[in-house]
């Protein structure tokens, strides 16, 4: 097990290097760069010495110097923690991310709590009650909440929020407690504005799970071992809870690995917009728009390390869980 761990990161530090020489390239292709961007700026205000202030900021940021060059200087100092600064914002990486990745942390965590909390119990029943009414509501439901896209679920949210509740829903927190320091008056605030996002995004993943919890469990209750189980005289909730949901929820596991983790560090960008949610989402396709390499391509690394990571850890949880899965 120990030498399949060490292969397996050995793999990942290979995959993150291509990737970010990849990410690196790519962001680079369009024509022009962010200071192209600039300078059209500062010349449509009439600044005279735009040009010259253009000059300093390539200099600044190494966009004089050969792509390779300036590849192997960002890389170099990235496996340090020194992530360079952010063209944009003219403030570090590192201090930029800081300010955004523990609301989106705590938003990943939000929805994968509420996704699997209602996924599975729905799932499980509506696989045990086939073809019941029931199962057909549960199934009605679920392909709604699949064909409904996020960015307009957050809106009818938002309007049922506002018009209904009088609540407020743009971010995170109420207007006077944006800057103010971290009270238990606060926290009681996020909490309270936290529920919207956090139904927001787990609506289309929940409907997800429960479809794919509800057909590999139908699958799975007819398996031999469980005819096996059943034929020692356990009960319908212990052959179900204790033997089928076991293996049947192997596929989830890998979606969380996959698929969720990297969201820790993304999350949804496009309903943390219409959401205006002071996630790292948002600035990630900011960056992307605006060619600021150092930013977008930190945060890219960053998702692809979490996918591997995850891949890695869906992958021991599965050999710890399914035997069949240690054993081969």
């Amino acid at each position: 097990m120990l030498s399949y761990i060490l292969r397996r990161l050995g793999y990942a530090a290979i995959m993150l290097v291509l990737v970010s020489f990849v990410s690196f390239l790519i962001i680079e292709l369009p024509p022009g760069d962010y200071l192209t961007k600039k300078l059209q700026d500062l010349q449509a205000r009439g600044d005279r010495s735009a040009e010259l202030r253009i000059a300093e900021y390539r200099v600044r940021y190494g966009l004089d110097k050969p792509l390779m060059e300036r590849y192997w200087i960002w890389i170099s100092n990235f496996v340090k923690g020194d992530f360079g600064e952010s063209f944009e914002f003219e403030r570090p990486v590192t201090e930029i991310l800081g300010n955004r990745i523990g609301f989106t942390v705590l938003m990943a965590v939000s929805v994968i709590i509420v996704q699997w909390a209602v996924a599975i119990p729905i799932g499980v029943y509506s696989a045990t009650h086939q073809y019941s009414l029931g199962d057909q509501i549960i199934t009605t439901v679920s392909f709604v909440g699949l064909g409904m896209p996020g960015f307009l679920l957050a809106l009818l949210v938002m309007f049922v929020a506002m018009v209904v509740l009088g609540q407020e829903v743009s971010g995170l927190f109420s207007q006077e407690f944006k800057d103010a320091p971290w009270t238990i008056a606060k926290i009681i605030d996020l909490l309270k504005h936290l529920w919207i996002p956090a139904l927001v995004g787990s609506v289309t993943g929940t409907a997800g799970l429960v479809r794919i919890m509800r057909g590999n469990l139908l699958e799975t209750l007819g398996q031999p071992f469980i005819e096996a189980a059943r034929a020692r005289g356990l009960t319908k909730r212990q052959v179900t809870w204790k033997h089928a949901v076991r293996v049947a929820i192997n596929p989830l596991i890998i979606i969380l690995g996959s698929e969720t983790l990297p969201s820790v560090v993304a999350g949804n960008a496009l309903v943390a917009t219409v959401l205006n949610l002071p996630t790292v989402g948002p600035l990630y396709v900011l960056a992307l728009q605006s060619q600021d390499m150092y930013l977008a391509g930190t945060v890219l690394i960053f998702i692809v390390a979490m996918t591997l990571i995850g891949s890695l850890l869906a992958d021991l949880t599965l050999a710890a869980l399914d035997p069949r899965i240690r054993l081969e």
